[in-house]
């Protein structure tokens, strides 16, 4: 969840580092500090946003060409300058930053203040540089007193240190992802890849249990005490693609690249999942999020073409929910790390379970630890939010399913739902003026069937997100099993009706909400539906395993035109993360 960012080379360490740090706000953070190495460190952290720091304090004042960078999430300690990292030992020489959880940390503070050791923050994170600072006394190589400090720790952790009289940045990668990115006459490390691309396109993605030592002209990676060789990967993403060009935010940038995305999703290479998922009697899908609505379209089309059941499970569901009897697992995480995914594919294996991955992520660790693994090819996603990874997941595993299922003519239709798209996307207008007439409002209901279902919850996610307004989402059915009793005029309704076989029981539904003066609005291919409310979006048509990937566009745009009408950042929504690296 945290943004981190270290360099060591030949140029101003601080410029290299704020510019990387801004490449990862999207992760989102309350907090943020630089410190950099130039014969002693300086250090500048507070509370607030990035920008808001700099002009107060002005980051660029600190010299040096070595240095580390941190965004921070809250998690131990209140949000304040003081718990804002980078961290340091006591003495002010040994500065790190880390994203993660380490679980005995009362433990460590407890025995390291029997020793003397004073802390001037609520963090778990401050004990990992006073562990180092009481490993130094015992061994003089900084190196093996850091490793020394790590193998004390209970929990997850990415961590990033440096040191006075030490030119070189130490690491160690125990769950949230960490890379490094490799320069000439200089070196990276981070977070996650953009906030390299501007400098690099070579990285590494450090595994568990890595411990890494990165100088100007290299890099070691060590596993225990062995030294070991990681895959050296080319990222095809340019600087550019994660920027916004033009477009206000990142999120209406991603809304409107879905229909080259879903092009290149349906052109992924899913037939070494196919050759693992054919023949199977039952299908298991972890997956947390917006991932899990993706989970669930594949559900619909595996058990009503394929005939097979598929059971689909939140990733911190698993652990309680499984049989320990899988055969085989699709896990789908967009960034390759999300914790509770990555932990129940994990579980998974461990029972003799395979795993088919989907994500966007090359090199991530649900990407390298899967049997096969699927890039659904959405590029960078720098919102918060999932749109364009949304539906790159639906769009991948549709073509799964219907591959599996030998439905040559509903692929090949498949093919052409980029155009419908298109056309969702010249409606802007009309949901933008939607948007407008229902920013009074403060309850959202977001009703479907069948296909139309998970975009409903989708819908429903993306508005809550964003807008922070409440919204449920419920399949149709459902309403008069108590819902029903929560509509009058104070509340709308959105009606997701395409004109499938659900399309006459859901208009028995959208007749219920009527009858209880709900605000209606109706997204549909059909003028007979569209004519039941006063406020509606006609949609183009679509059949199956289009109608997630249509309908959910129209309602990305509508949370997104809400947030911008009340005034709220769509791209970086309160409390929330992009890569939600802990469980």
């Amino acid at each position: 969840m945290c943004g981190i960012i270290g360099y060591i080379g030949y140029r101003k360490a601080s410029e290299v580092i704020l510019e990387g740090l801004r490449k990862l706000e999207y992760r989102g953070y309350d907090s943020a500090g630089i410190a950099t190495l130039s014969g002693k460190i300086q250090l500048i952290k507070d509370a607030g946003r990035l920008d808001e720091i700099h002009r107060r304090r002005n980051f660029l004042q600190l010299e040096g060409t070595i240095g580390i960078g941190h965004t921070r999430w809250a998690t131990h300690g209140g949000v304040s300058q003081k718990n804002a990292h980078p961290h340091s030992d006591s003495h002010g020489k040994i500065f790190l930053v880390h994203n993660g959880v380490i679980e005995n940390f009362e433990e460590l503070r407890a025995s390291l203040s029997k020793k003397g050791h004073r802390f001037s923050s609520e963090t778990d994170t401050e004990a990992i540089a006073h562990l180092v600072e009481e490993e130094l006394k015992k061994e003089k190589d900084f190196g093996k007193a850091f490793s020394n400090a790590i193998s004390m720790l209970k929990g997850t952790w990415s961590v990033v240190c440096i040191s006075e009289g030490e030119e070189a940045i130490h690491a160690s990668r125990n769950g949230p992802p960490l890379v490094i990115g490799i320069g000439e006459g200089e070196m990276f490390c981070a977070s996650d890849v953009p906030a390299l691309l501007a400098y690099t396109k070579k990285v590494v993605f450090l595994e568990d249990g890595d411990r890494a030592v990165i100088k100007k002209g290299g890099f070691e990676i060590f596993s225990g005490s062995k030294r070991v060789r990681r895959k050296i990967h080319s990222i095809n993403w340019s600087a550019q693609m994660a920027e916004k060009g033009g477009y206000p935010h990142f999120m209406l940038k991603e809304i409107s690249e879905q229909p080259a995305k879903i092009r290149e999703a349906l052109s992924a290479d899913v037939d070494e999942a196919a050759a693992i998922l054919g023949g199977q009697e039952h299908f298991t899908v972890v997956a947390c999020g917006s991932s899990y609505y993706a989970g669930l379209v594949f559900k619909s089309i595996a058990q009503s073409i394929l005939g097979v059941p598929c059971e689909v499970i939140l990733g911190s569901e698993f652990q309680y929910a499984r049989t320990g009897k899988e055969k085989v697992v699709i896990a789908i995480s967009q960034s390759g790390e999300t914790a509770d995914t990555l932990s129940a594919a994990r579980l998974a294996k461990s029972s003799g379970a395979k795993v088919v991955a989907i994500t966007n992520v090359l090199g991530s660790s649900l990407y390298r630890e899967a049997d096969a693994s699927v890039m659904i090819g959405a590029g960078p996603e720098l919102s918060v939010v999932a749109t364009k990874s949304f539906t790159c997941q639906v769009a991948v595993l549709a073509k799964i399913a219907l591959a599996l299922g030998k439905r040559e003519k509903e692929l090949e239709r498949l093919q052409g739902v980029s155009e419908k798209i298109e056309k969702v996307l010249e409606s802007q207008s009309k949901i933008k003026k939607l948007a407008d007439r229902l920013s009074r409002f403060k309850d959202f209901f977001y009703i479907g069937r069948g296909m139309a279902f998970p975009s409903a919850l989708e819908g429903a996610l993306k508005l809550k997100e964003i807008t922070y307004l409440h919204a449920e989402a419920y399949a149709a059915g459902e309403l008069k099993h108590g819902p029903l009793s929560l509509l009058d005029k104070n509340v709308v309704v959105v009606a997701l009706a395409p004109a499938d076989s659900s399309f006459p029981k859901t208009m028995s539904n959208v007749q219920e909400c009527l009858a209880r003066n709900a605000n209606l609005v109706v997204l549909s291919d059909s003028k007979q539906a569209l004519g039941k409310a006063k406020l509606s979006l006609a949609v183009p048509k679509a059949e199956g395993a289009e109608i997630p990937l249509v309908y959910s566009v129209p309602l990305q745009l509508l949370a997104y035109y809400l947030a911008v009408k009340l005034k709220r950042d769509p791209d970086k929504p309160r409390n929330l993360a992009k890569s939600v690296t802990v469980e």
